[in-house]
């Protein structure tokens, strides 16, 4: 009977998303002005590419593979981009 274990780089990204968590938390009590929402959007993509390459194994896809992934991507962006002119228009 074999043990499952967890490969290596899975813990590694796992702890390195951990360790981003608790930058982001320790980073909102810091008082950086208009500098907090930079430094949290970085983290916050930073954790998006772990996920990505790592849990989602794009890092190990064929480019076209990469070009679909970054196609949704896009298409995210653009939907949340109109979201957000939706309430900065309103009055």
């Amino acid at each position: 009977m074999t043990q499952w274990r967890p490969p290596l780089p899975l813990i590694a990204a796992w702890l390195g998303l951990l360790a981003l968590l608790a930058l982001t938390v320790t980073l909102a009590y810091v008082p950086l002005g208009a500098g907090n929402a930079v430094v949290a959007l970085s983290i916050g993509t930073i954790k998006a590419g772990l996920v990505a390459a790592i849990f989602m194994e794009l890092r190990h896809r064929s480019g076209l593979t990469l070009v679909f992934a970054g196609a949704g991507l896009f298409w995210l962006g653009i939907l949340l981009w109109l979201g957000l002119m939706d309430f900065m228009t309103r009055t």
